[in-house]
């Protein structure tokens, strides 16, 4: 299975503790923050792949660290993991470019799967931004091949 680095982030510290020990059995990397500013100071020195994302902390809260990672890092796939969440949050979170939005309790299939996804996404997204950067200096080919490979992925 592909390593990919998962920064959770919730302020309470008992169910991020338990969540990121449930993902490790699963042989998944996480790193913690407890709050919006310790999360943004991780993202700064060790950007990860994936975040999962409260929305309701104190501080920064999570609504504002989408919008600051998606601005400075958009490669990082954000997905949001909140109990107090509503379908205007959801709306809102989407528009700022989360990549999923889920409710607590959230299903650790479906969260493991939706990190997975995420993950796939984003290397998919590298790549794409590769070939174009390629086609932009004329190495056409190369493009071309980076392309190719994309599509032979999906099947």
């Amino acid at each position: 299975m592909e390593k990919f680095k998962i920064l959770l982030v919730d302020d309470e510290e008992e169910f991020v503790k338990s969540l990121s020990e449930r993902l490790q059995l699963r042989d998944l990397n996480t790193d913690l923050a407890h709050n919006g500013e310790q999360a943004m100071q991780i993202v700064t020195d060790e950007v990860p792949d994936v975040m999962v994302l409260d929305l309701r902390m104190p501080g920064i809260d999570g609504m504002e660290v989408l919008k600051r990672v998606k601005k400075n890092y958009p490669n990082v796939q954000v997905i949001i993991l909140t109990g107090h969440g509503s379908d205007k949050d959801e709306s809102l979170a989407k528009k700022h470019g989360a990549f999923a939005y889920l409710r607590k309790p959230a299903n650790l299939d479906v969260l493991v799967k939706t990190l997975k996804k995420a993950n796939k996404y984003k290397k998919k997204l590298e790549s794409t931004m590769s070939a174009v950067a390629f086609a932009e200096a004329g190495e056409f080919d190369t493009a071309r091949k980076m392309a190719e490979d994309n599509i032979d992925k999906d099947k």
